[in-house]
């Protein structure tokens, strides 16, 4: 992906509404950087515990949370959408705020891949973890929908431990960098 492509599906963002729904639209609401910063550190910080309960049998059983596999869907959610807060968060310095997943990694990529302010693999790592939780959602209606035993176990299998913990820290690092730049 290139400058230009980031400036054309920027524009095509600001450009599109839906009845209930912007993309991308120009704001002066400053004052929500900081709750989305906010709500990206302390929901890594669930995260983070969640992490550290995989670890330890007896928290587990003490507070009848269910075994790793779920949790570690868990982990992988909040990580992401800690991710997903301080990228709005980040967004909104510019003077843009953005209403969905795929809106806020063009405004990222417009606002600060191509300004060379954040590096293209951050944007990947954004990126590569929306595409795990759409690919693991996707995957978990189908099972549900076919109602196979095996396909519901294989698809929380998907997320093993070595794969949450890769996701974990994209996120810390992610969101300790664009914490910065804010």
């Amino acid at each position: 992906m290139n400058s230009e492509w980031y400036e054309q599906k920027f524009k095509e963002c600001l450009e599109k509404k839906d009845r209930d729904k912007f993309y991308i639209r120009p704001t002066s609401l400053t004052f929500k950087i900081q709750p989305y910063k906010r709500k990206s550190e302390k929901s890594f910080m669930i995260a983070s515990f969640l992490l550290k309960t995989t670890k330890n049998k007896q928290i587990q059983e003490t507070n009848e949370l269910p075994e790793e596999l779920f949790l570690n869907y868990w982990i992988i959610t909040i990580s992401y959408y800690s991710m997903l807060y301080i990228a709005k968060a980040l967004v909104l310095t510019k003077g843009y705020e953005t209403d969905d997943h795929y809106s806020t990694q063009i405004a990222l990529g417009k606002l600060f891949v191509v300004t060379n302010e954040l590096e293209k693999e951050d944007l990947e790592i954004l990126d590569q973890s929306y595409k795990i939780l759409e690919d693991e959602y996707i995957t978990y209606f189908e099972d549900a929908r076919k109602e196979s035993r095996t396909a519901r176990y294989s698809a929380i299998k998907s997320y093993d431990r070595q794969r949450v913990s890769t996701i974990f820290e994209n996120a810390r690092k992610f969101i300790a960098k664009l914490s910065l730049m804010i």
